[in-house]
């Protein structure tokens, strides 16, 4: 093993969580936070609780709105017809063949007789 490589290792590092819980581990850092911890957690308490990190909760409701309101300005807005759309479509492309002269077949090469 190479030495002065590895990181310091403190055996009685302080693990302290949200709910005030402080737990001793080794670590490579001597003092640590956590969210979290197996005192609190709804899975190793068996009370249920919601665990919101970062407002997840409320990010996907504020989505779940605009999604919403998306949908019913949608249905207020007139639809058009795919008539209308392939017509204006397809009087561009004769109109844009129609505008380009026909090249001569003849090809001229740099040197002239």
């Amino acid at each position: 093993m190479k030495q002065d490589i590895h990181p310091q290792y403190y055996p009685k590092a302080v693990v302290t969580c949200a709910c005030g819980a402080k737990h001793v581990f080794g670590a490579t850092k001597e003092k640590m936070t956590v969210e979290i911890c197996s005192e609190c957690h709804p899975f190793y308490t068996g009370k249920e609780k919601l665990v919101d990190t970062a407002g997840r909760v409320e990010k996907f409701k504020s989505r779940q709105k605009t999604a919403e309101t998306k949908k019913e300005t949608a249905k207020a807005k007139p639809v058009k017809t795919a008539k209308a759309t392939t017509k204006k479509i397809l009087t561009k492309k004769t109109a844009a063949k129609k505008a380009t002269p026909k090249s001569s077949s003849k090809r001229t090469t740099g040197q002239e007789k």
